[in-house]
């Protein structure tokens, strides 16, 4: 989250699904799996969080009918899901890697990657964003963004899907972790699902893809530093938006006042 988003490449094929939590590496997966893959990959943070105001709240109308209690329910999760992820060869981080059943569905030759970390760490890690999330002065802040104005509401519907799936809202913990591990492994056939550590670098996910080894440095984002970095600044571009509506107002004040 909070790099630059990828663009759908015209004809490419959904190869990887990744299923791994926030805070397991997801960033670094995304940028080894784009130069292995040599396509985009759609890292549900960054593209959600970059993109247009109608992405977040496609996203965030398919958290509503999830999960689906009718065909039209399911009608609308599969062409959101079609809709957004067309043109990537792979996606990572939420809210997709939640929604793997429905994903094999529409990409069945795809394989499933799940990162994994030490849980005691992700546990602390996991709790740092979602207090950051659930700020309560977050959706006035906001507001004069247009995409993110609707981010707290994409939050809230990914917190009861939480809940719904695992029983668990925050602080997340192993409770959650090990229930996300167990319905990964009812849902996907052994044969396509893999856990795997960005730590071990390359030679493990190339051998997961069937790939050489690249002559390059293994990418090494790091998950909670973007989320700060994004963080920062969107609430400062939301603090400064409202500083000129504010300007805006009292030059107008005194323009109708005095003139």
């Amino acid at each position: 989250m909070g790099n630059e988003q990828s663009l759908p490449q015209p004809g490419a094929k959904l190869r990887v699904i990744g299923a791994g939590y926030p805070r397991t590496g997801t960033e670094s997966l995304s940028k080894a799996l784009a130069l292995l893959l040599h396509g985009p990959v759609y890292h549900g943070g960054t593209q959600i969080t970059r993109g247009p105001p109608s992405r977040i709240k496609a996203w965030t109308r398919l958290l509503t009918h999830y999960p689906p209690q009718s065909a039209a329910d399911r009608a609308l999760i599969q062409s959101i899901l079609e809709n957004e992820l067309s043109g990537f060869a792979a996606t990572t981080d939420a809210p997709a890697a939640f929604l793997v059943p429905e994903l094999l569905q529409i990409h069945p030759s795809a394989i499933v990657i799940v990162t994994t970390r030490d849980v005691a760490a992700w546990e602390r890690s996991i709790g740092g964003v979602a207090t950051l999330a659930t700020l309560w002065f977050l959706r006035a802040v906001l507001l004069p963004l247009p995409t993110m104005r609707h981010f707290v509401g994409y939050i809230d519907r990914l917190r009861e899907l939480n809940v719904t799936l695992y029983g668990e809202a925050e602080p997340l913990t192993r409770l959650t972790w090990d229930r996300h591990i167990a319905r990964l492994r009812e849902v996907v056939p052994a044969e396509k699902l893999f856990f795997y550590d960005v730590r071990d670098g390359w030679e493990p996910l190339c051998q997961i893809l069937g790939t050489e080894v690249p002559d390059v440095p293994f990418p090494r984002g790091n998950d909670g530093e973007a989320i700060e970095r994004l963080s920062k600044e969107m609430i400062t571009r939301g603090l400064m938006r409202w500083l000129v509506i504010f300007a805006t107002l009292a030059v107008a004040w005194v323009a109708w006042r005095f003139v």
